[in-house]
């Protein structure tokens, strides 16, 4: 009986009872609306950079952090994955199965789009932007691992370091890319709500401006002294005609360099409900389906006239990109590729006890199914698109099982 009500927070403490529903944050959907944003601006200054050096440096500038920032939040809400059936099963759906979907299509749209027979349908070879599913599919398998271990980012940075100089790992899923931006999410796995909020302060903010300022001018230096591909994480250094020990060294660096610049972003990052904060819902939407309008605009020339190589138009690109992107992560197109990024498939999975019995102890303990917790992960985001929840989902879980013993 103690137990019982220590459970559902009745006792004299003065820790107050869990909430019903898990609310979002608004920061996080914040920094991924504003990240998926940058994605799609970076890809379309792709076609566009290398007649602009402002462009190229701008581009090294994003390239640095954009990807490390996903990263780090798709591992700060992957600390409480484990292999429980429920949390496997939304893996698979909101992970496994959009990269399967998205692999063949971008697969078909290139064979055809382009006019290239060559192009091969596999899911062994992740073509485009699909890599980052396949590597999150990874990451959070792995999840359990780093958890054990006593020192996980030293030992992801020597994976890192170990994958830059091994060529013989080839392009199979991408391999490269997902041990070399593995230490990102390690990091994340490591991050408290208290990492984030000591960046999110106004002296960070002003630090911040000529941090990225530095940043510009290194860029623009780099532009013909630095190969662009390291920031892609996709290649050993000898693949790039660099020494093998450049690639351990390129590894630290780019890691200093990308955690530097991801923290000013954050500390830049709104903390209120804006007026597009609801869309850091739908960022995997953004994601896989905006490339299909990048690569349109390769394949059909729309990047071709002489005016858009110019400062205007280089600022009507990325304008139009920013729009786009926006329009791909609302309500209405959410709703119309919902079959392919969030199917439910409780046809191929077997019912779990266990989830059952935690669905009734949340409606016995919140008054009937309509106040039943969400988990804060929703599963339509690329920083939470296996829906695992949080740690306090967890402990609520268990607080209910406590509860109806």
């Amino acid at each position: 009986m103690t137990n019982s009500l220590r459970a559902q927070g009745h006792t004299g403490s003065a820790r107050p009872p869990a909430p019903p529903g898990k609310r979002r944050d608004a920061f996080f959907d914040n920094a991924k609306y504003l990240a998926i944003v940058l994605v799609a601006m970076g890809h379309s200054w792709e076609p566009l950079k290398g007649e602009s050096r402002v462009l190229e440096a701008l581009y090294t500038v994003v390239y640095a952090f954009h990807m490390p920032a996903f990263i780090i939040i798709s591992g700060y809400f992957s600390r409480s994955f484990d292999m429980r059936p429920d949390r496997l099963r939304r893996l698979v759906t909101g992970v496994a199965v959009p990269y399967i979907v998205f692999e063949t299509a971008y697969s078909l749209f290139k064979r055809y789009g382009d006019h290239d027979p060559g192009m091969a349908i596999t899911l062994l070879d992740p073509w485009y932007l699909t890599w980052f599913l396949i590597a999150l599919f990874v990451w959070r398998l792995t999840t359990p691992l780093w958890k054990s271990l006593r020192w996980p980012l030293p030992v992801a940075l020597a994976v890192a370091m170990l994958a830059s100089v091994s060529p013989e790992i080839g392009d199979d899923l991408d391999l490269q890319r997902v041990l070399q931006f593995l230490p990102f999410f390690v990091l994340g796995l490591c991050l408290k709500p208290e990492h984030f909020r000591m960046v999110r302060t106004r002296r960070m903010r002003i630090v911040s401006v000529p941090v990225f300022a530095a940043a510009l001018a290194v860029g623009w230096w780099s532009v013909p002294r630095m190969n662009t591909a390291w920031f892609y994480h996709r290649d050993a250094a000898q693949e790039l005609a660099a020494p093998w020990w450049s690639g351990p060294v390129m590894v630290l660096a780019l890691f200093g360099c990308s955690l530097v610049l991801t923290a000013c972003f954050f500390a830049w990052v709104p903390g209120r409900t804006m007026w597009f904060t609801a869309l850091g819902a739908g960022t995997l939407y953004g994601y896989l389906l905006h490339g299909f309008v990048v690569k349109a605009g390769d394949f059909y020339g729309w990047f071709e006239p002489a005016w858009l190589h110019r400062p205007l138009g280089e600022i009507a690109v990325t304008a139009a990109a920013g729009v786009v992107v926006t329009l791909l992560c609302t309500p209405p197109v959410r709703r119309v590729f919902r079959f392919a990024m969030e199917p439910e498939m409780k046809w191929a999975f077997k019912r779990d006890a266990g989830e059952a019995a935690r669905e009734r102890a949340r409606q016995d303990g919140t008054g009937g199914p309509g106040n039943a917790e969400r988990p804060e992960a929703s599963g339509d985001s690329p920083a939470d698109a296996s829906g695992t929840g949080s740690g306090a989902d967890e402990r609520r879980d268990r607080q209910s099982a406590e509860a109806r013993s």
